[in-house]
């Protein structure tokens, strides 16, 4: 069922630092050098864990969500708060029993294709929504995000260093044998900004959207030091790149064919341009959430009758 080629939505920008970011990579053990370096890539050029990028906007579109309603979108950090736990899914009364059930109804040499079939249904009725974008244990994410690499041109090779003191909170001064430096990459440092979206509802690309106009509007910052005033971005989409093959084999041929002979995606004419979809299929997320609301109204009114 995951497994088959529907849709593709290529993004890339440019995502600017307003003020320095620190992404740290730990306390370093180097005899002289900063005490809490940032991340580099191999070259020692700054890097943006795609991972830190994709959890800041998850965390936020979470937030969006649960402020509609609490069971669409689960805690990743905490199992029991998951919409499909370990024991939902492999107990005694878990899904995957629920399927052995119902596949006796159907014969032997049915029940391998109807196996997975009847699972994924299952996963995905049960998932909440960020967990269908986003990944879970049990469901491959449909949105990647590579690390943000430095635009060159922007980047001069130099950090800034800042200080850090722990305070005391009984005489509310320095703690002693606590000062320490921090890393920074410095304001106006750009990253090239590349994510891919594969196989997803309109509604799903809805939910991405706002996200990336989070990042858009500099509301979701990165890294540490937020609460003072490091970490604030600002993304700049520069094009997003979408095909879909609708279940039409003839479309999906012309495009792989396009794949293999240009050497550049900007030569691929299979692609649409993106930004067009934007309203619609923020406009298919509204409807889906609304929807989801008057059930749950609906619900509460049967049970409380």
């Amino acid at each position: 069922m995951f497994d088959t080629f529907k849709n593709r939505l290529e993004i890339t920008g440019v995502l600017t630092t307003i003020t320095a970011l620190r992404i740290s990579a730990g306390r370093s053990s180097e005899p002289i050098g900063s005490d809490l370096p940032v991340i580099k890539d191999a070259f020692g050029n700054p890097l943006i864990p795609g991972s830190s990028f994709k959890g800041a906007m998850r965390s936020r579109l979470e937030s969006f969500l649960r402020g509609i309603n609490p069971n669409l979108a689960a805690n990743p950090a905490i199992e029991a708060e998951w919409s499909i736990n370990n024991d939902r899914m492999n107990g005694e009364n878990g899904i995957k029993k629920e399927v052995e059930k119902e596949l006796e109804e159907y014969q032997q040499k049915e029940r391998s294709a109807k196996r997975d079939q009847l699972l994924t249904e299952k996963i995905i009725n049960e998932t909440d929504f960020t967990s269908l974008v986003f990944g879970s244990p049990w469901i491959a994410s449909k949105f990647q995000v590579r690390d943000l690499t430095i635009v060159p041109d922007t980047w001069f090779g130099q950090y800034q260093e800042r200080d850090g003191v722990a305070i005391d909170r009984d005489t509310e001064t320095a703690a002693e044998g606590k000062l320490y430096d921090f890393q920074v990459v410095p304001a106006g440092t750009q990253f090239e900004f590349k994510a891919v979206v594969e196989n997803a509802e309109d509604y799903e690309l809805g939910l991405l959207m706002i996200g990336l106009h989070q990042f858009e509007t500099e509301q979701i910052p990165l890294g540490g030091g937020r609460s003072r005033g490091l970490g604030v971005v600002k993304l700049e989409i520069e094009k997003m790149r979408w095909i879909d093959v609708n279940n039409n084999p003839e479309k999906l041929l012309t495009y792989l064919q396009e794949l293999v002979n240009s050497n550049s995606v900007d030569n691929i004419h299979s692609y649409e341009d993106g930004k067009t979809f934007k309203q619609r299929w923020t406009q298919a997320l509204i409807n889906k959430l609304r929807e989801n609301i008057s059930n749950s109204s609906t619900t509460a009114a049967t049970q409380n009758s």
